[in-house]
């Protein structure tokens, strides 16, 4: 895939060690018999590592919302961004706001896959590449309904700003 290499960098001897995912729950990966525990003390880097460190046992719950790692190639500097992001299902295609808590700009990861669409998404102990698209018009209401669901302060900061708050759809690649 072009664009990806840098993605590449991820630690893929840890991608390697880790197993397939059984599926469970509302089209959500697990391992059998992971029992999760919630991180939602965890920002940025701690939160990332401590979910690569356990295949998403301590990570992929974070205030009760699920999480997923999601790694862009920078707009300007080319370099791999890893962050941990709320997420949602439509199908098969994994669901992400860019909301920025409401911010009057989008937030830096998306504009990354607005120029770099080709990402790396880790949810529990799968990593796998996706392709990063906008939703159209007529699949954001279902979308943000989702997403709704498991965070609902996204009303909220959407009554903050003027900017529309896109819904970012995520399909894998082969």
């Amino acid at each position: 895939m072009d664009g990806v290499p840098a993605l590449r960098r991820l630690d893929h001897a840890l991608a390697g060690a880790l197993t397939g995912a059984g599926r469970t729950g509302p089209g959500l990966a697990t391992r059998p018999g992971m029992a999760e525990r919630d991180a939602g003390e965890l920002y940025g880097p701690s939160h990332v590592r401590s979910y690569r460190e356990t295949g998403g046992e301590y990570g992929h719950l974070w205030r009760g919302a699920p999480t997923l790692l999601l790694t862009t190639k920078g707009a300007k500097s080319g370099e791999p961004r890893t962050m941990a992001l709320i997420y949602g299902r439509s199908g098969e295609d994994y669901l992400l706001v860019a909301s920025d808590g409401g911010a009057r700009d989008h937030p830096q990861w998306f504009k990354n896959l607005r120029k770099h669409p080709e990402v790396e998404l880790q949810v529990r102990d799968e990593i796998f590449f996706a392709r990063a698209r906008e939703a159209t018009d007529d699949e954001k209401p279902a979308m943000w309904r989702e997403m709704l669901r498991h965070w609902p302060q996204y009303d909220s900061y959407q009554a903050k700003t003027d900017r529309p708050i896109p819904v970012v759809v995520l399909e894998r690649v082969a």
